[in-house]
């Protein structure tokens, strides 16, 4: 192998960006089914989780254009969009709906939401071509009352 076949070859991606671009899939899944819902016509709220998700998704960009360091720096920067959409969503999705779709979608949003969480705050090892660890169980199912 020549010097230029190596450096031609992109560095492998760091385990916490490739968690967190796995993450992204979810979300915008979430975001698809809140935007086409027949309930997010008249509710402004709803709509705003949908925005704050989608900006997420919008600055973290595609994988495939961008360098791990921008990746991670601009999910820690909407981050904390996501998490108060996150929270406002669980918040009202039991007026929203309590359809079994609503409640999964609130689910899945927390789930992505921690995972991303974790994967951020693993970066720096898996920055360096450590593995990330997954989340401890206890982050992956919010709590469900009585």
């Amino acid at each position: 192998m020549t010097d230029s076949e190596s450096t031609a070859r992109p560095a492998p991606r760091a385990a916490s960006v490739l968690a967190i671009n796995d993450q992204v899939t979810h979300l915008w899944m979430v975001r698809t089914f809140l935007k086409h819902a027949d309930e997010s016509e008249d509710d402004e709220e709803l709509r705003g989780v949908v925005r704050d998700i989608y900006d997420f998704i919008l600055a973290v960009g595609p994988l495939e254009e961008s360098d791990d360091s921008q990746y991670l720096k601009m999910a820690k920067k909407k981050l904390s969009r996501l998490r108060k959409a996150t929270e406002l969503y669980e918040e009202i999705q039991p007026e929203v709906s309590g359809h079994t779709n609503f409640v999964m979608a609130a689910r899945s949003l927390r789930l992505a939401l921690n995972a991303i969480t974790h994967a951020l705050q693993s970066g720096q090892s898996g920055a360096s071509g450590h593995p990330a660890s997954p989340p401890p169980p206890s982050a992956e199912r919010p709590a469900t009352g009585p």
